[in-house]
């Protein structure tokens, strides 16, 4: 995506980005200069532990650390430009050596702890990471010309280094480097510009509702790009305080830390809010200082929404978003919440739907196609790194589409079918799973539901609907003709489901998100 094309598309109508900027010293720096004292991070590891215990960071105690930790990196040997892998566990050290190496120039390649030693030594190579952090706990073989960045580093820098000037880095230049899912079967890395926080800003209004003062509490771990952005970057450009847990988790433990640190805003995905309505801490928690939850990540069934209305009485708001730009469609306090509808495109968003087969001319309200944003967004990626054959996919024109099927009605809420590659084939119709898990999930005997094909037998695949049963002493599970009855009474035909299979729980990611596709191993061999 080059420069001329930004500059000569119209598109984007919001501020564009300064020509110097330097995402660190515009998450950080700025708020310390303005706000010294004012506290910018608080990380919880006892839930049960008074206020006054836990780790506790001012804005200009974090804006001194990554300063020193950006000198130590470059004392290293690292230099602008250089990619260093990090592999730590869920402590505040990610997050300094994270927006360290930002504000050094260096670009930081946030990943998993979970990722076997193979994981790794790929995304080594592929990136050419010439560093890589890691804990003893994580440690593996490394490459002989790629160096190690201990925790023991970390402390010693922030102990001994003279704090480094943020980097004169230009907007353009690349600030991080994320891996996500490639359609070569091999993960791509999504490279971010400096501009990509600039591009941010939208959502704070339309989707967070965050300001000065508030306290966010994220329930991700440090290493998830949606924690490192929602939960720090967001609240820290608007000098409020990130609250993150790194704690022995349970499903109530969410409530307990909203009382406990008066947060006003509660970030997840659906899965977690799922977790937490079960929990008997939720009643017993004092929730009086949250204004409102959002949650990303995967669709929000609207049963989910209105049980989270009817047990606190707050609001939920959804945002739709990819790797390649973060959120960019939301509800919001703006925005009404329209159950099933992930909202609408924030404002200054420049979005379309375009046509499945091809083309770059948007299509009209109320056609299904792939949603895409203009290439002039300043919170677009820069690109995909060392694949120019998958980028290539991706651009039409003036547009970056990605793989999310929608539509888009005459009043700009969007309807969310599900991933392009995820739409089932039932009948010679398109079937989005989550049309098909929306209707089950809202029977009273359903606590959570997954939906794929499934093939039964060669060439014959079915739609099939794993079924956790919401009584966990259920013996064999829900009443399987009541819940097709259920399904006839809200489904199209050809949308209900084959055959319903009861499983005690549905495969996730460490962050609570849906593996759709491994819901096939839960099902029983092809006849």
């Amino acid at each position: 995506m080059s420069d001329a094309s930004r500059a000569t598309s119209p598109g984007y109508p919001g501020e564009p980005a300064p020509a110097r900027l330097n995402l660190a010293e515009l998450a950080i720096g700025r708020a310390a200069a303005a706000a010294p004292d004012r506290v910018a991070l608080v990380v919880v590891t006892d839930p049960a532990a008074p206020a006054e215990a836990v780790e506790r960071w001012t804005f200009g105690e974090l804006d001194r650390a990554v300063r020193s930790v950006a000198a130590g990196l470059l004392g290293q040997g690292l230099e602008p430009g250089d990619r260093l892998l990090i592999r730590l566990g869920n402590t505040s050290d990610y997050a300094l050596l994270h927006f360290g190496a930002m504000a050094a120039g260096i670009i930081s390649l946030p990943t998993s702890p979970q990722l076997t030693a193979d994981e790794v030594a790929f995304l080594i190579e592929d990136s050419g990471a010439r560093a890589v952090a890691m804990s003893d706990a994580l440690a593996v073989d490394l490459p002989p010309a790629v160096s190690r960045v201990s925790p023991a580093d970390v402390a010693r820098w922030r102990a001994e280094a003279s704090p480094a000037a943020y980097g004169l880095t230009r907007a353009e230049d690349p600030a991080f480097l994320v891996y996500t899912s490639g359609t070569t079967g091999r993960p791509k890395g999504v490279l971010h510009a400096h501009r990509s926080a600039w591009g941010r800003r939208p959502m704070h209004d339309a989707w967070l509702g965050l300001s000065e003062g508030d306290a966010l509490l994220h329930a991700g771990a440090f290493n998830w790009t949606y924690t490192l952005g929602v939960g720090l970057t967001d609240p820290w450009i608007n000098r409020a305080t990130a609250l993150i847990y790194n704690g022995a988790r349970d499903p109530g433990v969410w409530a307990r830390l909203i009382e406990a640190h008066r947060a006003t805003i509660f970030a997840a995905v659906p899965g977690v809010y799922r977790q937490l309505l079960r929990s008997p801490d939720l009643e017993a928690a004092d929730l009086s200082s949250l204004r409102h939850g959002v949650t990303a990540g995967e669709a929000l069934q609207p049963a989910l929404l209105e049980q989270w209305r009817e047990r606190t009485g707050l609001e939920l708001y959804e945002a739709l978003g990819m790797s390649e730009i973060s959120t960019f469609v939301s509800s919001g306090p703006g925005t009404p919440v329209r159950p099933g509808s992930p909202g609408r495109p924030q404002p200054g968003r420049c979005v379309a739907v375009l046509p499945m087969d091809g083309g770059d001319e948007p299509l009209g309200p109320g056609h299904t196609g792939l949603l895409a944003v203009h290439r002039t967004d300043p919170g677009l990626m820069l690109g995909y790194w060392r694949r120019p054959e998958e980028e290539a996919q991706v651009l039409r024109g003036d547009w970056f589409v990605g793989g999310d099927l929608v539509e888009i009605g005459a009043d700009g809420y969007l309807t969310f079918h599900g991933r392009a590659d995820d739409v089932m084939n039932a009948m010679g119709y398109r079937v989005s799973p989550l049309e098909v898990e929306d209707c089950l999930a809202r029977h009273p005997s359903v606590a959570e539901v997954g939906v794929t094909e499934v093939e039964v037998s060669p060439g014959v695949r079915i739609i099939v609907a794993f079924v956790v049963p919401r009584n966990a002493d259920d013996s064999g599970g829900v009443d399987e003709a009541a819940l097709m009855t259920h399904a006839t009474e809200h489904l199209a035909a050809y949308k209900r489901p084959r055959e319903i299979i009861y499983v005690e729980a549905l495969p996730r990611t460490g962050n609570g998100k849906l593996r759709r596709r491994d819901l096939v191993s839960l099902a029983p061999a092809p006849r």
